[in-house]
């Protein structure tokens, strides 16, 4: 098969070309992450509690996870593309309507709607499963989300520095502009990557127990989604204590929040590169037990007294790194428990780690305060982490049963 790097780019007769696949993966984590410096401003402007404007983040990936189910089945349904053009033109109609909001409930509502950018991240993944087998899907995931890797780390830090110049609305403007050059790029380059089921939305439907009986699908998707849980608290939290607990200003608070991406890019790299020499399911080992490790190792220093925005932000790069090395191959791993079921696997697996991130994310937002912030934070952290761990090991207990020892 053709390389993906090679595709011929801006010609929609032929697979996407990768760089529209990160443009649709990095749309996501950019209308995820470059506002969250803005939220005290936000609050101040919404005249309303940090908590409130917290659920920004919380009902977002709710609202995402609950739409990868309906966007799985559509698209093996209709097919990648109309899916990911109709579900972009929503995303834009909506960060006009958060940037033209009258109050702080209107802006949650225009809010969720946001989350129809899913489209972007779920089938960009599916239509690499569509081109690629197991291994080489995890390799090339881990290319895509290398480059998505990119958006995270200097997001933040661009919405910090816009908010002080230009005000928070500014982000949402940076928003669409991103979206509608995101939608262009797909019109113009993604050409359909999957055969159309023929079956209705209702059999598509009854296929999902099908995946939700396979306890290597959990396995994978519930490492995925662990590992990554922590980094929604973190989401969730750490705006709290960058803004809080150690007074950072937007635009330095933006720039300490990027952390994790530095370790993320690092580790999506390494995936691309090992991933087929190693196998999915020891690269997704190894990045749960570093996201742990970088946890426990800021939580041991805080909790002795010589914890500091420094160490607390620093040690995310662990974090990121394991994610790094987690997703992309615990992601290759859930699409490939039955190949046929990509994009349904793929919105499933993306619906399981995104509500349990949502529901991380509230809990930090709401949980924290000044005093324990920081310790608080990582302890939730630690424990999500730690259920990672023991996702991934029922997946290679599963793979040692079906080996027959």
């Amino acid at each position: 098969m053709q390389p993906i790097s090679g595709r011929r780019f801006l010609n929609r007769t032929v697979p996407p070309h990768i760089l529209t696949l990160i443009l649709l993966s990095g749309l996501s984590a950019l209308g995820m992450n470059v506002f969250l410096p803005s939220l005290p401003n936000m609050t101040v402007y919404f005249q309303t509690e940090y908590r409130t404007m917290q659920l920004s983040v919380a009902l977002y990936l709710a609202a995402n996870g609950a739409l990868q189910i309906l966007i799985g089945p559509l698209a093996d349904k209709v097919g990648r593309r109309p899916v990911i053009l109709w579900g972009l033109g929503l995303f834009l109609l909506a960060t006009l309507g958060c940037i033209f909001a009258p109050t702080a409930e209107v802006f949650l509502i225009f809010r969720m709607l946001q989350a129809a950018v899913a489209v972007g991240v779920v089938l960009s993944r599916a239509a690499v499963r569509d081109m690629y087998a197991q291994d080489q899907a995890a390799s090339m995931l881990g290319y895509v989300t290398m480059g998505m890797a990119v958006v995270p780390m200097i997001g933040p830090a661009i919405g910090g520095m816009l908010d002080e110049v230009f005000g928070w609305t500014a982000n949402f403007w940076l928003l669409f502009g991103a979206g509608a050059l995101t939608w262009a790029m797909t019109w113009a380059d993604f050409g359909e990557t999957a055969h159309k089921s023929g079956k209705t939305l209702v059999a598509q439907f009854r296929e999902y127990p099908e995946l939700l009986k396979s306890p290597r699908f959990w396995g994978y998707s519930l490492a995925a989604g662990f590992s990554s849980g922590a980094f929604f608290a973190y989401l969730g939290g750490a705006p709290f204590v960058g803004t809080v607990v150690y007074g950072m200003e937007p635009a330095t608070m933006g720039i300490y929040f990027s952390a994790p991406a530095l370790g993320y890019f690092a580790g999506n790299f390494l995936s691309g590169r090992f991933s087929m020499r190693i196998g999915i399911n020891r690269m997704a080992l190894w990045g749960s037990l570093i996201v742990c490790f970088g946890i426990a190792l800021s939580l041991a220093i805080m909790v002795i007294g010589y914890g500091s925005a420094v160490s607390f932000f620093g040690f995310m790069v662990l974090v990121g790194l394991g994610n790094g090395l987690t997703i992309p191959n615990a992601t290759a791993g859930a699409l490939s428990v039955r190949p046929n079921l990509a994009a349904t696997a793929a919105g499933l697996s993306g619906a399981i780690m995104l509500i349990g991130g949502a529901a991380l994310s509230a809990l930090a937002g709401a949980v924290l305060v000044p005093e324990t912030a920081a310790v608080l934070l990582l302890v939730i952290m630690l424990i999500t982490s730690a259920f990672g761990v023991a996702a991934i090991c029922v997946v290679l207990w599963r793979e040692r049963q079906l080996a027959g020892y």
